[in-house]
């Protein structure tokens, strides 16, 4: 039996693992994102940066841990078989929900999860023991006072969030508009002070306090002359500050946003790792009690001393947090995640995540009147000084792929996030860093103006969908654990096996599903695309786009010969990937010309040309595959043997003109225009010959009505396939030879 119970143990720290790698991969970015948007150094020094304050956050987390233990239930409550069903039913239900959310590309939150699993699990174990007893017992069972100030404080972390950092880079950017630099001489020692000032008060005050290796005369001395280090803190942090400018020129803003990135992720690591660890910790103490009381019957051994004070062994918290930084070091995902998240924020138009919704479009359109209306009440001249403030700016300097926002919000974000977790921490409540971080960017960017009217409903249908996901992830991680234990209790050592199984099985198909979903971001990534490698891109996008045409066209035909549903949706499938990454660039062609130097300008427009006969052609093709499935799936009439041996005849002329229009593009050279243009010629022949044998078996009567329209619909879509490849030729034609004669002058 002891034995059973240590290996359960051994899992949950496996689980807890797992946990932090996905966990780190996918929110711990969000402490990166202000210092990597802003440009404030390279990669590797804003992560080694980070990497001590997570590290510094891991130690400083003890007190976090019990919330695990005695947050959301009374332990006594329940004996020690009962607690480890519960602990290990929590974190398979976190391994099983992030998988299903990450799979799904739902929004989701480790602190939410954790919190209303455990409180899942606690209600299905609580369920259980009274069952068939009074209901209102249930009320015994669960820390309900304590586990609604958790749910009420991360959702109200979201509003204080955004309207924190609305209001805070409001009167930020006041104070030193967007062209900065002229002001930080006078005013950059003063705001580094503030910055930095709230920057100590929750390393100091609220970080030590709780943290039992420092000496409980320095606790009590913090915490006793809390207002004196505040005072002195700003003032010498100000004094500093402006002498290093003086003397050394010191970038101010680039300092209080490295150490902010600090500050952040120590803030991380100490709110979130109890996300990670805080069960598996919570469930080797209660193995701990229990194989110290001398081989105890564990379903009759009670639980009390995990209701009170205890201490988190060091070593573990340390264990984490250097897997966290390993995570943090080499995971490729989370590199992918900063692109995506610094998007999301950056103040000139970018790529937008989120779709329209009637509420955005509602709530844009309300603001838009309300604003209009303050302005008949706001003096001109005040607006006037506003404006001026508020007026963008770049300097003439800028290099090709400017910082996604300045310095400027950048500390905001990092000042006001820091600030938010790390009170919540010391107050013992598990905000949610994802959306604290992602609200504070949100609301910095409304007040930086960079909400404007082509943007602004996607950014607040982003806000939404995140909200949206935060309720899902309550109820799911609810549901999901209160099943989970009912599996456990009923099926014992069966189900707890089984359900490992599961686990494990997902946590695989995770990692090769965010393998794959990476590679497709990377292929649609618009950062990628810069004004000395359009023209590789633009082959390396053709060439691909080519190969798939002949393969799909041939595909089509084979599985219109064999009547192969499973085939020919299979093509479909394919297709409406490619027709969805095409038009990911078309929508978003803007960002990509704007990334051209001046002198490029033609080299662009035969670039949008390009573009956009390469998504005609994708067209013809998808216009080409859904008939042959709809009439396949159907189960209509095939086709008749002459008209496979015609499709073949086009499908051979059309692999000829694809081979030559690709050598073509590869070599850069396009001296074969006139054998490309003949063989197009009688490709286009061919094409209205068939057509005409076509209309002579509709009058004999040979096909009937489902058959012709299907292959007139496939003769016709091969016919502006063709032409679409010609033009798709010309373009890339004409786009290398302007770009021939700007390398030229």
């Amino acid at each position: 039996m002891e034995t059973l119970y240590l290996v359960i143990v051994l899992v949950l720290f496996l689980l807890a693992a797992s946990d932090l790698i996905v966990g780190v991969s996918n929110d711990a970015v969000n402490f990166l994102n202000s210092a990597v948007g802003a440009k404030a150094g390279s990669f590797k020094l804003i992560v080694a940066v980070a990497s001590i304050g997570i590290l510094f956050g891991s130690v400083f987390s003890s007190g976090m841990m019990e919330v695990a233990r005695k947050g959301i239930f009374h332990p006594e409550m329940f004996y020690f078989h009962e607690i480890m069903l519960i602990f290990l039913a929590v974190m398979v239900a976190d391994v099983i929900l992030l998988d299903t959310f990450n799979t799904l590309g739902m929004p989701t939150s480790t602190t939410v999860s954790i919190v209303f699993e455990l409180l899942g699990a606690a209600v299905g174990m609580a369920s259980i023991k009274i069952m068939g007893d009074d209901p209102a017992k249930l009320g015994e069972f669960i820390n309900s006072g304590k586990a609604l100030a958790i749910i009420s404080g991360i959702l109200v972390s979201v509003v204080i969030a955004f309207t924190v950092g609305a209001i805070i880079q409001y009167i930020v950017r006041l104070l030193f508009s967007f062209n900065y630099n002229k002001r930080v001489k006078y005013i950059g020692a003063l705001w580094g002070g503030v910055a930095l000032t709230a920057i100590t008060y929750f390393l100091l005050i609220k970080g030590i306090k709780n943290v039992t290796f420092i000496h409980e005369d320095v606790r009590n001395y913090i915490s006793d002359n809390q207002s004196t280090i505040l005072l002195y803190s700003f003032i010498g942090w100000t004094i500093v500050l402006q002498l290093l400018y003086i003397l050394f020129r010191f970038n101010i803003l680039r300092f209080i946003v490295l150490t902010g990135t600090f500050g952040l992720a120590m803030a991380f690591a100490g709110n979130d790792l109890v996300n990670f660890i805080g069960v598996p910790i919570a469930g080797y103490n209660s193995y701990e009690f229990w194989i110290h009381s001398g081989g105890a019957d564990p379903n009759t051994f009670p639980m009390d001393q995990l209701a009170g004070k205890v201490q988190t062994p060091t070593l573990f918290l340390v264990i984490a947090g250097v897997i966290m930084i390993l995570t943090l070091y080499f995971s490729k995902k989370a590199r992918t995640v900063i692109k995506t998240s610094v998007d999301l924020s950056r103040q000139e138009q970018g790529d937008e995540r989120f779709k329209s919704t009637w509420i955005s479009k509602i709530l844009v359109r309300s603001t838009l009147k309300t604003g209009e209306n303050l302005k008949r009440i706001v003096p001109r001249s005040i607006q006037a000084g506003i404006k001026k403030q508020f007026k963008p700016y770049r300097p003439a300097n800028t290099d090709q792929d400017p910082p996604a926002f300045d310095m400027v919000r950048a500390s905001v974000n990092l000042v006001v996030a820091s600030i938010l977790i790390a009170i919540g921490t010391s107050l013992k409540l598990p905000l949610s860093t994802t959306y604290v971080t992602f609200m504070v960017a949100m609301g910095t960017s409304l007040s930086d103006n960079a909400w404007d009217r082509e943007n602004a409903v996607y950014r607040i249908s982003g806000m939404f969908a995140v909200i949206g996901g935060w309720f899902l992830t309550a109820m799911a991680a609810f549901t999901l654990a209160f099943i989970i234990v009912y599996i456990f209790y009923f099926l014992d050592f069966v189900g707890v096996f089984l359900m490992i199984g599961v686990a494990i099985y997902l946590v695989y198909r995770s990692h090769k599903y965010h393998k794959k979903k990476t590679e497709d971001d990377t292929e649609k990534t618009l950062l990628d695309y810069t004004d000395e490698n359009i023209y590789e891109k633009s082959v390396e996008t053709l060439i691909k786009s080519l190969n798939n045409v002949s393969e799909i066209y041939g595909k089509v035909i084979e599985g219109l010969k064999k009547e192969d549903v499973k085939s020919l949706n299979k093509t479909a499938k394919k297709v409406a990937d490619i027709t969805k990454k095409v038009k990911y660039v078309k929508d978003h062609i803007n960002v990509i010309v704007e990334k051209l130097r001046e002198e490029s300008i033609d080299s662009g427009y035969y670039f949008v040309q390009v573009i956009d006969y390469l998504r005609e052609m994708v067209h013809s093709i998808e216009f080409i595959v859904k008939p042959a499935l709809n009439h396949v799936d159907n189960n209509h009439k095939p086709l008749i043997k002459e008209q496979f041996q015609e499709l073949a005849e086009i499908r051979q002329k059309l692999e000829t003109i694809i081979k030559e229009v690709k050598r073509s593009i590869e070599l850069d050279d396009f001296s074969n225009e006139g054998k490309v243009l003949q063989l197009m010629e009688d490709y286009r022949n061919t094409i209205e010959s068939i057509r005409k044998k076509q209309i002579v078996r509709v009058k004999k009567k040979v096909v009937g009505t489902k058959n012709s329209i299907l292959y007139f619909d496939i003769i016709s879509e091969s016919k502006n396939l063709g032409f679409h490849i010609l033009n798709l030729y010309k373009s890339q034609r004409d786009f290398v030879k302007r770009k021939n004669e700007s390398l030229m002058s």
